[in-house]
């Protein structure tokens, strides 16, 4: 009853109609976003015209798009993603899960000629990549209760157009988007099929894989203060040069991560001050990412990086301060679906692999509320994603939709016996 060439063919549709020679213009709250979700409407008409007259679909406060088909019972199964990608993305990330999704739901649908035993929801979350507000898993943080008004509302884009009137010309008011946690209601399951993003999968050959959960996040910003002073006449021996403190640290981050087989750690931003080539550094800023699927892993890494910092300001005569920027912590998936999932993967290709998700994801504001959650990874090539370079084998997309069909069929039975 599945057709995965037919999520193949909607893939090739939504890039012709919102990528550039660049890559994927799908920014959140952009017109090209809307333009993508006005498509994904018209494929919800054909979908109700044709097989189930009975779907329907709204949009929830936060802007997340929801489709359902109402089954015998009221317990749901979810399966979801999001549409919106960064500048100059992808045509896989995010958009593969929701038109995976929508086959599957179809499937369904032609399976139990429109009404099966659960209902089926399909969700296309809202804003899941932040590329423009810096805001990530805007719409799922909604849902799940854990968003941010305050600090949010004031976000700004490069362009100085803040993220409350960005909401507003979409037909959203800020202060409302926790509203959106009424679609908890009878939520039984989420499903989310996602590109892997990284390397694991095409090293081991393998094209599927379970995701175990998803690692926590410590981010924070890290600034050192030295003396400015003149590049020409200051001896190297008296100078309390910031940057010099912050390159050590930086370098240091890296075997502090590689003590632990599944952390990784990001240096992604630096900014000295005052910032010319005649001045010795007075003021260094810096970003730090560190993420794993284990809190205590999580926890000694930041201890080692602040610990290490201290160290370098010492040597280096300067200062160090350390303010969070944002955490979340390690969101481990269900243990039945992850085994189903399993078995779904071994009987559409015959090997699967299990492996932590570093990127975050819908999936893990999903879990955060205790609504059953696993995600299934295809593999990337080159490991390459957030680029146009992104892309999978299409005979792999193929695989992950047939496997995906196969988990929503295990889970409705799953949640049938809850």
């Amino acid at each position: 009853m599945i057709d995965p060439k037919a999520v193949l063919t909607h893939l090739d549709e939504l890039r012709a109609l919102t990528a550039d020679d660049d890559g994927a213009q799908r920014l959140a709250w952009s017109p090209v976003w809307l333009k993508a979700r006005a498509w994904f409407e018209e494929k919800l008409t054909t979908l109700s015209t044709t097989i189930a007259p009975n779907l329907e679909h709204h949009y929830d406060a936060a802007g997340n798009h929801w489709v359902t088909l109402p089954g015998a019972s009221e317990k749901a199964l979810v399966l979801g993603s999001h549409l919106d990608s960064v500048p100059n993305g992808g045509w896989l990330d995010g958009c593969l899960g929701v038109l995976a999704g929508l086959e599957v739901l179809t499937s369904i649908a032609k399976q139990y000629k429109g009404e099966p035993p659960v209902t089926i929801k399909l969700v296309d979350w809202a804003d899941e990549e932040g590329a423009r507000f810096g805001r990530s898993l805007f719409g799922s943080s909604a849902f799940a209760g854990t968003h941010s008004i305050e600090a949010d509302r004031v976000r700004t884009d490069r362009d100085g157009l803040t993220l409350e009137a960005a909401l507003a010309h979409c037909g959203y008011t800020v202060e409302s988007i926790g509203e959106a946690a009424i679609e908890q209601k009878n939520l039984s399951a989420y499903l989310e099929l996602h590109i892997e993003q990284g390397p694991i999968l095409e090293k081991l050959g393998k094209p599927l894989g379970v995701v175990q959960g998803t690692k926590g996040v410590e981010r924070w910003a890290i600034t050192f203060r030295g003396q400015e002073a003149h590049s020409g006449s200051t001896p190297m021996e008296v100078r309390r040069d910031a940057l010099a403190a912050c390159a050590k640290l930086a370098l240091e981050i890296r075997p502090i991560a590689r003590k632990h087989p599944q952390s990784v750690a990001t240096m992604g931003s630096v900014k000295t001050f005052p910032g010319i080539v005649t001045a010795v550094v007075g003021r260094c800023e810096a970003t730090l990412d560190m993420r794993d699927l284990d809190t205590k892993v999580l926890a000694q890494m930041l201890a080692d990086a602040q610990a290490a910092s201290e160290k370098f300001a010492a040597e280096e005569g300067c200062t160090v301060e350390w303010s969070k920027i944002w955490s979340i912590e390690p969101i481990p998936f269900n243990a039945d679906l992850i085994r189903l999932c399993d078995q779904a993967i071994m009987e559409t290709v015959g090997v699967s692999e299990h492996l932590p998700s570093g990127p975050l994801h819908d999936a893990a504001e999903v879990a955060r509320v205790g609504i059953p959650t696993v995600m299934m990874f295809v593999q990337s090539l080159n490991g390459l994603s957030h680029n146009k370079a992104e892309d999978t084998i299409r005979e792999h997309i193929e695989q992950a939709v047939s496997a995906l069909n196969a988990l929503a069929g295990k889970t409705i039975t799953w949640i049938l016996h809850q």
